[in-house]
């Protein structure tokens, strides 16, 4: 910290942009034909379509729940199955003008002659799934997301760093108002971010081991899809291999000479009982909801290939190793389950509705394939319903103070907690309208745990925006930039 007599923070120097490029363009719809949107999460109904020969050219599909229909062709259908799309939109912007669900324009399309094969009618489990089935990148709605969002999460943990633990009044006075601030400097004139990323970064890369996928041939996909709804998880993503995998990289974390961090009691206790032939649920810290555990929760909302209860059971396993509290679990699960809403497209002004129904969905879930013994089973529900309701407090803490002046402080609290970190992270981001640097700006600039509250906001704005939210100086600083690419773009490729 300084004192009166010595130099203040250095800070990264910025490249001269013209202030009106840095502006935040969010395009606005004006007025077009009515249309069904374009996006959705949720599992799809869809209908296959055959040229003359009797050859599958596209796939139509809808989804009622999000208003949302549209087509794929496949990659080998060749241009005239292209330029037969305009078919479709034609027919789904009627339906849509006719104010009929999506999926009532699919039913009627199976009773005409426009080439759909009968009885085709069925379900996908999401649209990642219906693009492997036609053979197609599926980068129409994530697009270099978890790049810039592990990006977004260093760069926010080295703007808090060394603002973590300062009072608000000498945070201004010696790094100036948050709408201004930089990327500050360490004392020897690098930008250095906290265990936080380290930690992040040893979760993503175990998940990188396992949460792959092996493609599926075309007939074993289509009847994955026809008799089960579903493609089947990956065989070897079981809970044992990867906690085996979690385990393994948060050791080799805690041995590493890198770990000069000052990282948190409880991360360091847990991880060297983990080191230990002991079941990790007698080496974690069952009464610890410190916050170390949800910023690289993050990393578990960016790991392709994961169903639902895979994402939400990953997520509280690798809090659970080191912080066992039900709140540190719930808020884990909410956290990855945030990132994966912005990165498929989810508007910041309904993420917190979503958070919530996810919450009340969740409440009375115990999930015993990811835990095991964790709770005592006669007390499982209840132990992870408590930690759901503190969540869910914290979330509307956060609705209550948009619209407010307050710091992510002042909004949901000082604690270095996981729930006070995540509803920090949310504040900030929904607060300045998820500007990127905004929001990494208002997320540090507070009392209490400004480092990990950055970096959990640095991954929500870098999971919505995409990579061009983060100023190029500040990418090129950041430490850990190779580990960072690295993991996320063998992601984004996937």
């Amino acid at each position: 910290m300084s004192d009166a007599t010595s130099p203040g923070p250095r800070f990264l120097p910025r490249k001269y942009i013209n202030p009106r490029f840095e502006e935040d363009m969010a395009f606005s719809y004006v007025s077009g034909p009515p249309e069904y949107a374009e996006e959705t999460t949720r599992p799809v109904r869809y209908v296959a379509v055959a040229d003359d020969d009797g050859t599958v050219t596209t796939y139509v599909w809808a989804c009622d729940e999000d208003d949302a229909a549209g087509w794929i062709v496949r990659r080998d259908a060749g241009t005239r199955a292209v330029n037969a799309g305009g078919v479709w939109l034609r027919r789904l912007r009627a339906g849509k003008e006719r104010g009929v669900p999506p999926t009532r324009v699919l039913q009627e399309l199976t009773s005409e002659p426009l080439g759909v094969i009968p009885g085709s009618l069925t379900t996908s489990p999401d649209l990642a799934s219906l693009y492997a089935l036609a053979d197609q990148p599926y980068r129409r709605t994530v697009w270099r997301s978890c790049r810039a969002a592990l990006q977004g999460l260093a760069i926010g943990d080295a703007m808090g760093r060394p603002l973590s633990g300062l009072e608000l009044d000498r945070i201004t006075t010696l790094y100036g108002p948050w709408q201004s601030m930089e990327l500050p400097l360490s004392p020897d004139g690098t930008v250095r971010v906290s265990d936080q990323t380290q930690l992040a970064l040893a979760v993503g890369e175990a998940l990188a081991e396992v949460a792959v996928r092996a493609p599926l041939p075309e007939a074993e996909a289509r009847e994955a899809l026809t008799v089960r709804g579903a493609v089947p998880a990956p065989p070897w993503l079981t809970p044992g291999a990867v906690t085996t995998a979690l385990r393994t990289h948060l050791i080799g974390w805690h041995r590493s000479p890198d770990n000069d961090r000052s990282p948190g009691r409880t991360t360091r206790e847990s991880c060297a009982a983990l080191s230990t032939p002991v079941p990790w649920q007698r080496a974690t810290a069952t009464g610890s909801k410190g916050c170390a555990a949800v910023v690289r929760a993050a990393t578990v909302g960016l790991a392709p290939y994961l169903t639902p209860g895979q994402r939400s059971g990953i997520a509280q396993l690798q809090a659970a190793l080191t912080h066992a509290h039900p709140t540190a679990l719930a808020a884990s699960d909410l956290t990855a389950h945030a990132v994966d809403l912005l990165r498929h497209r989810c508007k910041p002004a309904d993420l917190l509705g979503e958070l919530r129904l996810h919450a009340s969905a969740s409440r009375y879930t115990y999930r015993g394939d990811w835990l095991g013994d964790l709770a005592p089973r006669a007390e499982a529900v209840s132990f992870i319903a408590a930690g759901w309701d503190e969540c869910v407090a914290v979330l509307d803490a956060v609705e209550a103070a948009l619209g407010t002046t307050e710091d992510p402080g002042g909004a949901v609290g000082k604690a270095w907690t996981a729930e006070t970190v995540l509803g920090g992270a949310l504040y900030a981001f929904l607060a300045t309208e998820a500007h990127p640097c905004h929001a990494l700006r208002r997320a540090a600039h507070t009392s209490g745990p400004s480092a990990a509250t950055a970096a959990l906001a640095g991954a929500l704005a870098g999971a919505h925006r995409g990579p061009s939210g983060w100023p190029p100086e500040w990418v090129e600083a950041v430490e850990y930039g190779e580990r960072l690419g690295a993991l996320g773009g063998v992601w984004d490729r996937d």
